[in-house]
């Protein structure tokens, strides 16, 4: 994916199925937010299109109304840095494991098959 903005509003609008208003009344309710040009007009990222594509099927697919979408993206973005920052803390424990342990690394694993016939 990416955030680079390239679409317009009409090809944004063709890709997700959607009228040009329909973007622009997502906008409104704070949906998304698209770069805008210089010239201010709408700019669309593929991001976006991700983005728009997610809101469309929770509107159109399970009936989901504007505010219930807003709030679900909320909540899957909120989950997903919080699983952002899990990973994070879980390769810090380990880094500082493996600084406090590092005698256990190092440890050869016996098999207790081979320890049994001795």
């Amino acid at each position: 994916m990416t955030d680079q903005p390239v679409y317009t509003i009409r090809i944004a609008a063709q890709l997700v199925g959607v009228h040009q208003q329909t973007l622009r009344t997502y906008e409104r309710e704070g949906l998304l937010a698209p770069a805008r040009s210089a010239g201010r007009q709408r700019l669309y990222s593929q991001n976006d299109i991700d983005r728009l594509l997610m809101i469309r099927r929770l509107i159109d697919e399970l009936g989901v109304n504007i505010a219930g979408a807003d709030i679900i993206l909320r909540l899957r973005k909120q989950i997903d840095d919080l699983e952002t920052q899990n990973r994070q803390l879980k390769r810090e424990l380990q880094r500082i494991r493996d600084q406090q342990l590092p005698a256990v690394q190092n440890i050869p694993v016996r098999d207790q098959r081979t320890e049994r016939r001795r």
